[in-house]
């Protein structure tokens, strides 16, 4: 009987779970449930629905096996890349959200300004993945800087750095308004030791 590495590398080589099977179910179940929920084409045509799923999903993953895809533009390969970094993603998030549950558990996200700045920051993490993904962030002049990892450190501390501070000085019941006032004390403090 074969060992774990030599299974996977069976189903990898022989199978090409990889590269045909699992994209083609991701396809099939999004577009379906996308289908499903929206109702495009009418209440109760689930079989309509299933099969334009199904033709999405082959018309995603047979180019890709049959290697007619131009160059640079697989999906299947953007999805193979970009699927491990959102799941990572989704992990420091909800790590995040777990420590904040543990350290604060009397904090709400629903309709509070912390609730709309963690849904900015996942939807600008996933633009970002997928943009990196399909090489969009390489063309010269357009955030080069973010490849660099000495970068992506300092971007990260300052964004845990700003949400700390919003977080300690927001007033009870408030928004975060706090920290703005506060800094705006600052500036003006500032000014009048500045000015004779």
């Amino acid at each position: 009987m074969a060992d774990g590495p030599e299974f996977l590398r069976w189903l990898q080589e022989d199978l090409g779970v990889l590269d045909s099977i699992l994209p083609f179910l991701l396809v099939f179940t999004v577009m379906f449930a996308v289908l499903q929920k929206t109702k495009i084409i009418g209440e109760g045509r689930r079989q309509f629905n299933t099969l334009i799923a199904l033709v999405v999903s082959l018309m995603v993953v047979i180019p890709h096996v049959t290697g007619t895809y131009p160059p640079g533009n697989d999906v299947v390969e953007i999805i193979n890349t970009a699927l491990p970094q959102v799941s990572l993603m989704a992990v420091i998030i909800l790590s995040a959200l777990l420590l904040i549950g543990v350290f604060a558990p009397g904090v709400m996200f629903g309709g509070t300004s912390l609730g709309v700045g963690l849904a900015v920051v996942s939807i600008g993490a996933v633009i970002y993945i997928f943009g990196n993904a399909t090489g969009l962030w390489r063309i010269p002049g357009i955030l080069n800087f973010l490849q660099d990892p000495d970068t992506q450190a300092i971007i990260l501390i300052v964004g845990v750095f700003l949400a700390v501070i919003w977080f300690i000085t927001k007033e009870e019941g408030g928004s975060g308004e706090g920290m703005f006032r506060g800094f705006g004390r600052l500036l003006e403090e500032g000014r009048k030791v500045i000015r004779p």
